[in-house]
């Protein structure tokens, strides 16, 4: 919050400056300039191995019929045959670049890549197939930035088309004279504070109504509800129609809120994480979802999981939301017109969170595991507390948690939820 009101009273000194005559000086700064690829090279680099690849990197991960399937951000898909929990094996890689996101439904993974939709046959889980592409779908990705400097939106956007597609940041330093009362110079969204960004036993998948869906973790920004996929980036949500031989576009893209950086669906419902609160859209007509209510937190970003109408939210420091609260949120949605907060607690640094018939798992100083069947008693109710690892993400099925960290993939049955136990951690990195 500190950085915010340091930038607001900037753009005030800015504007109470107005009115002074021009004055010039010279300022040094460093920002980000886009690395273009040709658009037919980069579409061109799509690569299937059946070959383990070292993972160096975790990110979002989705269980489909025994295999996990672990993004690695902005390079690709790990597939992982987890037919036996406590003998998993890396078993082929998806190379695709500027990929963060996906979701599988009925043999079929959906996958990000930058600006475009890809999609693979995963009939043969170690033999993926490409089948297909949409281009230019989602306009406004573009890659992580490493540092915390600005990027440079104009020449990011500007021709962009004939240049080719962002595929990575060059930091570079520039001098400019500009106005010394208005603060702006010769370009635009140079400086972080004129781009008008802040950084700082056997499984099977679900049945749903005879399709069988992938498990997504709670950091996804992918989900999938009846026929259609929705993918929530930057302030946009979109819609594809998968009853078709390939994904359609099937609405206008909906604009949902700043900055929202997660999705979950439960019954009708789409809950959606924000670095300010959860907003919750009803998609009972699931080509034109409609605002239901929002719930506001402090300041942080936040992944959202429900079960039996209560909501479990998480937001943590440490990232580019600037804030410095750690709390785990629990709120009512039996009325989504009208969600209750009933009550958050304190936690460490928490990130991903599952919940499985009143079995809670959070990502918080390592693993911890809570009773949560009465929300205002669940820090009483700890089952379990593993240490050591940095986790991110977990996926709870059939008994079986499998959660993502930054070390491995680590996994444990809790078919006995008073004896907790592990089963199994795969090491990245190897």
């Amino acid at each position: 919050m500190k950085k915010l009101f340091n930038l607001f009273l900037l753009m005030g000194v800015f504007v109470f400056a107005g009115c002074e005559d021009s004055v010039k000086e010279t300022v040094t700064y460093n920002i980000n300039e886009p690395v273009f690829m040709p658009a037919a090279q980069f579409r061109s680099s799509v690569k299937v191995s059946p070959i383990a690849h070292k993972i160096d990197n975790y990110g979002k991960i989705c269980f489909y019929n025994g295999y996990l399937y672990i993004s690695e951000s902005e390079k690709g898909i790990h597939i992982v045959d987890n037919q036996h929990p406590d003998k998993p094996k890396v078993i082929g890689f998806i190379e695709l670049l500027g990929n963060a996101d996906l979701a599988i439904r009925n043999n079929m993974l959906y996958a990000d890549s930058y600006i475009d939709l890809v999609w693979f046959d995963i009939s043969n889980p170690a033999l993926p197939v490409l089948k297909g592409r949409l281009e230019n779908i989602f306009t406004t990705a573009l890659p992580s930035v490493d540092n915390e400097f600005g990027i440079d939106y104009r020449l990011s956007y500007e021709n962009a088309e004939k240049k080719g597609v962002i595929v990575g940041w060059k930091k570079v330093e520039r001098t400019e004279d500009v106005d010394k009362f208005s603060g702006w110079g010769s370009g635009w969204g140079q400086p972080w504070w004129r781009g008008g960004v802040m950084l700082d036993g056997n499984f099977a998948a679900s049945e749903k109504g005879g399709s069988t869906t992938g498990i997504n973790g709670s950091m996804s920004r992918f989900t999938i509800y009846n026929d259609n996929l929705y993918s929530v980036i930057n302030n946009t949500m979109n819609i594809f129609s998968l009853s078709g031989a390939a994904p359609v576009k099937a609405a206008e893209n909906i604009y949902v809120g700043w900055n929202v950086e997660t999705i979950f669906s439960y019954k009708t419902n789409m809950f959606m994480g924000t670095p300010t609160g959860m907003i919750i859209y009803s998609v009972a007509d699931p080509l034109k979802p409609e605002f239901q209510s929002s719930i506001q937190h402090v300041f942080g970003c936040d992944p959202v999981v429900v079960e039996d109408d209560i909501a479990y939210v998480t937001i943590h420091s440490g990232n580019n939301c600037g804030q410095n609260s750690n709390e785990l949120i629990i709120i009512d949605v039996k009325d989504v017109k009208k969600p209750k907060q009933i009550v958050s607690y304190t936690m460490t640094n928490p990130k991903g969170l599952g919940i499985d018939n009143g079995i809670l798992f959070v990502c918080d100083d390592g693993l911890k595991i809570f009773n949560a069947k009465d929300p205002q008693t669940i820090m009483a109710n700890k089952l379990a507390h593993y240490k050591g690892m940095d986790g991110y993400d977990v996926i709870p099925f059939e008994k079986v948690l499998m959660m993502i960290a930054a070390d491995g993939l680590y996994q444990y049955m809790y078919y006995d939820a008073n004896n907790i136990s592990f089963l199994s951690k795969l090491e990245f990195g190897k």
